[in-house]
């Protein structure tokens, strides 16, 4: 049998930080998990199920006293925020009558969207959708993100790859992933692709180098170009 872990769950606590910050008694605790959950699930299907996606790749969670603070960090402030503001008043205002609580929204923008685990997943998502070939995605995703400096990436498609009538998984893996290494910033996000032919899963670990000594990502310019996909001569 393979034991696997997932790569944040064994690091929060030792390098990783918390994606929910606050204390409560055991009262509420069970209250406040699930509006966490109820906030989460919310942005998603606001902001990354539907166009146009503002590509939100995480979203934490502070609670004070008085009022709830949710950090969006996304690769498209502008999507999230809108002109003068509106959108993010109107986000506001959902998140307020999901939960009757007050809520204060900050937008982290992620300067490198190919240097990030979840939104690599994604992208290879809508080009799964858009029938595109698995094995081009993935080499393409996976070259983009070591062309951003990352230390080793590994992207795992796992379904009916291609339409075939039986399932299977295929890889793609550059550079180093050590699992293993508490010290190593390995960031891991999934995906699922649901396509007519049935449900496709993609998972994808970026190695950033040991925590503290992680390198500077480079945006290249990709992501931006949509993914277009080169058609090369067979020789």
């Amino acid at each position: 049998m393979g034991q696997k872990i997932h790569p944040t769950g064994f690091r929060i606590g030792i390098t990783e930080d918390w994606r929910s910050r606050w204390f409560a008694p055991k009262a509420a605790y069970a209250e406040f998990l699930i509006e966490d959950q109820n906030i989460r699930r919310y942005i998603d299907d606001k902001l990354n199920r539907q166009p146009p996606y503002a590509a939100v790749a995480k979203v934490e969670i502070e609670r004070t006293r008085n009022e709830v603070k949710v950090f969006l960090h996304t690769a498209r402030p502008g999507l999230v925020i809108g002109a003068k503001g509106a959108e993010v008043d109107k986000l506001k205002e959902a998140l307020e009558d999901l939960i009757d609580r007050k809520i204060n929204l900050n937008i982290v923008e992620i300067k490198v969207p190919d240097g990030n685990s979840k939104l690599i997943a994604e992208a290879i998502s809508e080009q799964l959708k858009k029938r595109s070939s698995f094995r081009r995605v993935m080499k393409m995703r996976a070259d983009a993100a070591m062309a951003a400096g990352a230390k080793g990436v590994k992207i795992m498609c796992k379904g009916r790859l291609g339409g075939a009538e039986m399932g299977r998984c295929e890889t793609q893996i550059r550079g180093s992933i050590p699992l293993h290494t508490l010290q190593a910033h390995v960031e891991y996000g999934t995906a699922t692709c649901r396509t007519t032919y049935g449900t496709i899963g993609i998972k994808v670990w970026l190695h950033h180098g040991r925590y503290g000594e992680e390198v500077t990502l480079v945006d290249d310019g990709s992501s931006r170009r949509g993914g277009r996909e080169r058609r090369g001569k067979r020789g």
